[in-house]
């Protein structure tokens, strides 16, 4: 089912930005403003909700639409990323899309091809004057951010949507190993440091029972398709692994020098998937780590009968296991720095810039008054009262303010807003609203020095992620947030990267569980990928990252 999902959403990039060429028109100026019975603005706003979320009676919602009056029609996909690229996709190709675009960027977001060719084909709303004339906040963060204006701003000067900021530290090392420490101690054992102590380990949270309940229901390593990838962690002991997408997702390019390169074809590459081979092989693998989605992951680590997974690679724990759990399981996870390998190797992949695609964009559907009410509210949630309230959900609900002698996350900063831990359901915009998420904001949270606690988690991670710093190589990181393509070139770029993770990700996969054989079928692959593209993919990105090293778009 998830493959024909791919399937199906590739065939929708490949033949998106052509369809929309044919119905869509240059309507900057907005279509005819529609009121609700109270006189608020009406807009349609594409967005995705998680279970635990009514957009309709959020209580954030409600203070954006009193604030800013406007009456919010939500159109919702789910955070499962297939299907809600998918059906955004389908709403651009059937001409029915909504007034706003409001996405969040590890869930699902717009392209750099995509942006260009839907505002050159006026689907995407021009915002610069927008900005400058309704949204000082943002304004005045493009004006002092360098990475964020030219990674907003397209070759043809416009922007056409806006990325998110959030100075997530622990994010930008994504692809972490969280191993039950709890089971470790049990058994004798040490964190592992490298590929061959891994699987002594994993061995032995297979076959010793460390749970102790007397059946062999032990998942010894783990992951989903959403929030890292398992690749990634294990093969940074061989080859430096890229970062293509918000959360971990593979990227397909990294710097050698100046040169734009592919690790995926590399004699260690070809390594790092025998070692990964090997464990999937023995059962050290859960079958469900490369096709499962965050739902499947979690229903094994809260698991009611028993605590089952032993580590899992991914952006942090709470995604697999409840928090401030009741017996404490989601205490027991603790991260694996990168392991190094036969060659001395050892390296953690780097999200270089907070977010790679684009969250905020406005359509020709809109109103005018609509894009005016929709940039001041945007403009509010840039600053640190919008950030506060559409992160949290209102005070004395979702935050306090700081009492006397809590400490901040940087504990040399002021503390200045304090998340209720466990707060009511419903009550925020959490993700959706992250614009303006600096470092210095985030460092002002009061954060409890008690890292297994919930309220102290952000620490825990702070404090894991420092480690995974150690072994990024920034050298080889290709900047793609900043490094845009020729513009007459977005489309073909567009299809050979979904081609090339396709085939990239088949392939691995198939690699890795043995339907294909890393000796007999390697070369074969190799040649795969260069006659699905990469050749040409190289090309087009070195072009884009020489311009971009010259100084202009």
């Amino acid at each position: 089912m998830r493959s024909s999902v791919r399937t199906a959403t590739a065939l929708l990039a490949a033949g998106l930005l052509a369809t929309l060429a044919a119905c869509s028109s240059d309507k900057s100026d907005g279509a005819a403003n529609e009121t609700s019975a109270d006189g608020k603005t009406i807009i349609d706003v594409f967005t995705p909700a998680d279970q635990t979320m009514n957009l309709d009676t959020n209580s954030v919602t409600k203070i954006m639409s009193d604030k800013f009056k406007l009456q919010f029609r939500w159109q919702t996909t789910t955070f499962d990323a297939g299907p809600a690229k998918e059906k955004r996709q389908i709403s651009l190709a059937s001409g029915d899309y909504p007034d706003l675009y409001f996405l969040i960027p590890w869930v699902d977001g717009f392209s750099k091809a995509e942006v260009l060719k839907l505002g050159q084909q006026g689907v995407a709303v021009p915002l610069e004057q927008l900005i400058k004339d309704n949204a000082p906040n943002i304004q005045k963060f493009l004006d002092e951010n360098k990475a964020y204006k030219e990674e907003s701003t397209t070759p043809d000067g416009h922007i056409y949507a806006l990325p998110q900021w959030a100075d997530c530290y622990h994010c930008s090392f994504p692809n972490k190993l969280w191993m039950n420490s709890t089971w470790l101690k049990k058994l004798g054992l040490q964190q592992p440091k490298t590929p061959e102590e891994l699987r002594t380990v994993l061995k032995a949270f297979k076959t010793q029972d460390p749970n102790g309940n007397g059946k062999a229901d032990e998942i010894p390593l783990t992951a989903d398709t959403q929030d890292g990838t398992l690749i990634s962690y294990l093969m940074g002991a061989y080859a430096y692994p890229p970062v293509g997408a918000n959360n971990g997702v593979q990227g397909l390019i990294t710097l050698n020098g100046d040169k734009v390169v592919t690790p995926l074809t590399s004699p260690e590459w070809k390594e790092g998937l025998k070692f990964i081979a090997s464990l999937y092989k023995e059962g050290l693998i859960d079958q469900g780590a490369f096709t499962q989605n965050a739902a499947a992951l979690q229903a094994q680590g809260n698991d009611p009968k028993a605590v089952r997974i032993g580590s899992a690679s991914m952006l942090h724990p709470y995604i697999f296991v409840q928090s401030d759990s009741k017996d404490g399981r989601d205490k027991q996870y603790d991260a694996v720095p990168p392991l190094t390998g036969p060659n001395g190797k050892s390296y953690s992949g780097e999200q270089y810039l907070p977010t790679l695609n684009y969250t905020f964009m406005l359509t020709n559907k809109a109103s005018k008054e609509a894009q005016v009410a929709a940039i001041k509210m945007l403009d509010y949630i840039f600053t640190d009262e919008g950030q506060i309230i559409t992160n949290n959900g209102p005070e004395g609900v979702g935050w306090t303010k700081p009492a006397p002698g809590e400490v901040a996350l940087d504990k040399n900063t002021k503390p200045l807003y304090k998340p209720i831990q466990n707060p009511p359901k419903n009550i925020s915009w959490g993700a959706l609203a992250q614009y303006h998420n600096v470092l210095a904001f985030r460092n002002a949270q009061v954060t409890p020095l008690d890292i297994y606690t919930g309220a102290g988690y952000e620490r825990r991670l702070f404090q894991a992620t420092q480690e995974y710093d150690k072994h990024g190589d920034r050298a080889q990181v290709f900047p793609q947030a900043v490094v845009w393509p020729d513009p007459s070139l977005s489309g073909e770029l567009a299809t050979l990267q979904t081609n090339l993770n396709n085939y990239v990700t088949q392939n691995q996969l198939a690699f890795i569980t043995g339907s294909k054989n890393l000796d007999t079928d390697w070369d074969a692959y190799v040649k795969g990928l260069d006659s699905t593209g990469m050749p040409r993919f190289l090309e087009i990105n070195q072009q884009a990252y020489d311009k971009y090293k010259a100084g202009s778009k």
